[in-house]
């Protein structure tokens, strides 16, 4: 599997050189004419704002592919690896208690679910098997009780005792299908809570706009499908989120909106203490700051939440995990694992690393950069985007990188 694993890594990354260009100018485009058509204000998504590639060269082998890693940089005695390369935009991850790594994609109606089975537990996935194909924006994967949910933009389906059918999967159950079909923040990352519920979220189909109703929230639901509720409102688009493993409270990462210069508004990290809680938008951004043309909307009386830390401005934060493995130092127990995509909308970019925050109590305190090198400073070169977080049985931290079609491994090894 490591020869064809580089090859299709190297083809994957040649690709991404060739089209960069491409993807780059259509974006430009599509910037330029949504402006024109409805301002600042315009829905405009940058799916293909793609960022160069930080090498073009004609053939990206195993050297290729290690010369990527060493660029990252990781705090003494972490080490990092790759668990699997080669992959068609790995977005959302989750783990069985056996090891095995479904990752969800975005690949629009051609989106695949991959099965990636570590069975010598080596730490590197043995094959690449795709179980589920022709699927539209499938980013969001969860298991429960063998049986591996899958988000796409307008419905939810589930495949049955699929580790026991990986080469031979069956066919998909509808659990939900009445989903919105707009795509605009449409792709879903969905986990099952402590209570055994399945979390939904439905992102704000805009920049900014004052969404509809069952837009802009997070949701949950039974395993079936059934009894829907929406939990909190005032949510732009939360791509992650995490309970913590001691007051089983949630947490999740919320994208902030563009078109309001580099330095604002923050993406942020927030706290549900409980059910009902509005998160601001599109009324209230960061420390409660009001938004520009939205701030004087907000209905009366409307008690809106901060964020319990703000985080970078266009990070664009992502999936994100309350670390309580085995593997890494004490002192690294209980904080939360960010996985920053990358900014878009920003002069110098920004974001594009894995980044912890820590916790006392209920209350975030700090907010610190772990693993960093996917994005050049100096030249702005762009060679990965993390995306979600996964902890493995033996505690390792399992990154997934859209860009580059990786996933890592970072793992303590001492100093």
């Amino acid at each position: 599997m490591q020869g064809n694993r580089w090859k299709r890594a190297g083809k994957r990354l040649r690709r991404i050189a060739r089209n960069g260009a491409i993807a780059l100018a259509v974006a430009a485009f599509l910037v330029g004419a949504i402006f024109a058509v409805q301002g600042v204000s315009g829905s405009f998504h940058p799916l293909l704002a793609t960022p160069a590639l930080a090498q073009e060269p004609d053939q990206l082998d195993k050297a290729g592919l290690e010369a990527l890693l060493n660029k990252i940089k990781l705090p003494p005695g972490f080490h990092i690896t790759l668990f699997a390369s080669g992959l068609v935009h790995p977005r959302q991850m989750c783990i069985s208690p056996s090891g095995t790594v479904f990752v969800g994609t975005m690949e629009g109606k051609d989106g695949i679910i991959y099965a990636l089975p570590d069975k010598n537990r080596d730490g590197i996935a043995d094959e690449a098997i795709v179980i589920a194909k022709s699927l539209w924006l499938p980013n969001g994967v969860a298991l429960k009780d063998g049986n591996l949910y899958i988000a796409e933009i307008n419905r939810i389906t589930r495949l049955d005792d699929i580790e026991h059918h990986l080469k031979e999967p069956p066919k998909l159950v509808v659990v939900a299908n009445d989903f919105s079909k707009k795509t605009h923040h449409g792709w879903k990352y969905i986990r099952f809570g402590p209570d055994g519920r399945l979390y939904v979220p439905q992102g704000a189909p805009c920049n900014v706009c004052e969404p509809e109703p069952l837009f802009g929230c997070l949701s949950s639901m039974k395993e079936d499908g059934t009894d829907r509720q929406v939990l909190a409102k005032g949510i732009r688009n939360t791509v992650g989120f995490d309970w913590d493993p001691l007051t089983k409270k949630l947490w999740f990462t919320d994208n902030g909106r563009d078109l309001m210069g580099d330095n604002k508004p923050p993406d942020e990290l927030n706290f549900m203490a409980e059910k009902g809680m509005h998160f601001g938008f599109p009324y209230m951004w960061g420390d409660n700051q009001p938004d520009p043309e939205f701030g004087k909307k907000a209905p009366a009386g409307l008690v809106m939440t901060p964020p319990a830390m703000c985080l970078g401005p266009h990070v664009a934060s992502l999936g994100m995990r309350f670390y309580d493995g085995k593997n890494f130092p004490a002192e690294y127990k209980h904080r939360i694992f960010i996985a920053e995509h990358g900014s878009w909308n920003r002069s110098k970019k920004i974001g594009y690393r894995v980044t912890m925050v820590t916790l006392e109590g209920d209350k975030a305190v700090k907010y610190e950069p772990f693993a960093t090198g996917w994005l050049n400073d100096a030249t702005q070169e762009v060679s990965g985007r993390p995306v979600d977080i996964g902890i493995t049985k033996d505690g390792a931290l399992l990154v997934s990188d859209d860009y580059a079609g990786n996933i890592y491994r970072i793992s303590y090894r001492g100093k």
